[in-house]
């Protein structure tokens, strides 16, 4: 059985329509892409998942529970995590701060503890910075912790959207790199990418989202090799 469901969702902003009928699934342990040009819908997708924007019909099943009844504050404590687009770290806090607000749902202070050290032995870089202000962490590194923070509440699933924007290749690299790792460690990823090449590379699956419809969908690797792909996407 499919962990997140989506059957038919539709999304409208007003009287456009954003999103048009969207179905797709993603199964426990997989890494599964959404990719597609700016604009076709892909962020409004995971905000309609994750209950940030309701959706005007269909159906969102998370572990058999109806999302779209679900407030989106509960959704969190069903084992949900979203890296928002633009990283949404707290500016003015500190790191620590920042990651300990990712924990929220969870009341048992050992297992905070422990989530802690677990984000500190995957992002060193955040145990060095656990005092320093957010907003003067660069790019790469409030990425890291906006990863951080969604992993404090130890995720069946994770939502990440456009993780590799704006960094640096060396950087998207590094990114990526803890993607395949937070996945190998048992966490199921929906990743929305621009960067296609990176994201099929590591997805089992991907769906090609174009204008609110998933016009393409299949293994990774398939579609890494695909010739319309090529064209659109991967810049060949």
């Amino acid at each position: 059985m499919a962990m997140l469901k989506l059957e038919n969702v539709e999304v409208c902003y007003g009287v456009i329509k954003a999103v048009k009928g969207v179905s797709l699934e993603v199964n426990q342990g997989e890494v599964v892409a959404l990719i597609g040009a700016n604009g076709a819908g892909k962020t409004t997708i995971l905000h309609t998942i994750t209950g940030l924007i309701p959706a005007k019909s269909g159906k969102i099943e998370f572990n058999g529970h109806n999302l779209l009844k679900t407030p989106a504050h509960k959704i969190v404590s069903m084992g949900m995590a979203h890296v928002p687009e633009g990283r949404r770290v707290f500016q003015g806090l500190t790191v620590l701060e920042n990651l300990k607000l990712g924990a929220y749902t969870i009341k048992n202070k050992a297992q905070i503890s422990e989530s802690l050290e677990r984000v500190y032995q995957r992002f060193p870089r955040l145990k060095e910075r656990r005092n320093q202000i957010a907003g003067t962490l660069s790019g790469g590194e409030q990425q890291m912790l906006a990863m951080g923070r969604a992993l404090m509440s130890s995720p069946k699933i994770i939502l990440m959207d456009e993780p590799s924007m704006g960094l640096s290749p060396l950087l998207v690299n590094e990114i990526f790199d803890i993607i395949k790792e937070i996945s190998s460690s048992g966490t199921t990823v929906l990743l929305v990418e621009q960067n296609a090449k990176k994201a099929l590379s590591i997805a089992n699956r991907a769906y090609v989202l174009g204008t609110g419809r998933i016009t393409l969908e299949g293994n990774a690797q398939e579609l890494l090799n695909n010739e319309a792909i090529k064209k659109a996407y991967l810049g060949e």
